[in-house]
């Protein structure tokens, strides 16, 4: 798979490839604690892609989903890294997911609530981080119980526990890191969703632009470079999305 020079240009148009990087989900990116370097599997796809374009390639992180997402709609950034949901697909192009992550509840052990069809009650308020993709699903999804919206996805169970909340939703691998210091919490026994994470550009950028993105992802699963970055990097939990049929 090699990019023309028209596709070159929809997807760097400033000779290099700017990448949206969302610090928010441990399970795409972080910073290593040593060098300081950002590293995850998005990190890996955006050099790779940097590579097969010929181009440099320019990592902006953010510590919220939703900035990463508000960066590449108003393309101050060519490419980035989320969850697809139909918000957020008005100006950007997805290709297929390439991970899936399990969303989950976290509650007390002295909680009432037992399972997920327990939540969407008036008297529970459910914490998520602002603008994430369980944000956008629950605020569609749940019908009768409050959203409350912390900062950011780190800060749920912070904000969980600060504001002595009901329930708190995520990422099942943060809200279990998050935690795990705090006794006397546990999860709920089944996921609430399952968060397609793939890559998107501008629409703007046009459909051939588009195609090349959701080819490159096709590419690099069916290759094993992203079970390879998900193994690298020691994410459990997270499963390679299937083939786009």
């Amino acid at each position: 798979m090699k990019p023309d020079s028209t596709t070159r240009a929809s997807l760097a148009p400033h000779h290099r490839l700017r990448a949206s990087i969302n610090l928010g989900n441990p399970i795409l990116a972080g910073t290593d604690p040593v060098t300081g370097r950002l590293r995850g599997v998005s990190i890996d796809l955006a050099m790779e892609m940097g590579r097969r374009l010929g181009v440099d390639v320019e990592l902006i992180a953010f510590d919220t989903a939703g900035k990463s997402v508000q960066a590449v709609a108003e393309e101050n950034a060519d490419v980035g890294f989320f969850a697809i949901d139909p918000a957020r697909g008005a100006s950007i192009a997805f290709t297929a997911a390439y991970v899936l992550i399990e969303g989950f509840y976290l509650v007390r052990e002295t909680s009432p609530i037992k399972t997920n069809a327990d939540v969407d009650r008036p008297e529970h308020r459910v914490v998520v981080g602002q603008g994430s993709a369980y944000d956008l699903f629950l605020s569609r999804e749940l019908k009768h119980a409050q959203i409350v919206r912390a900062p950011s996805s780190p800060a749920v169970v912070r904000t969980f526990l600060e504001q002595q909340l009901e329930v708190a939703a995520g990422v099942k691998q943060q809200l279990e890191q998050q935690a795990a210091g705090e006794p006397g919490l546990h999860l709920l026994p089944e996921r609430f969703m399952v968060i397609q994470q793939a890559m998107g550009t501008p629409k703007s950028r046009g459909d051939e632009a588009a195609l090349f993105l959701r080819q490159f992802v096709e590419e690099m699963k069916a290759s094993g470079f992203v079970a390879d970055a998900l193994a690298r990097h020691g994410i459990n939990g997270a499963s390679v999305a299937p083939p786009k049929e």
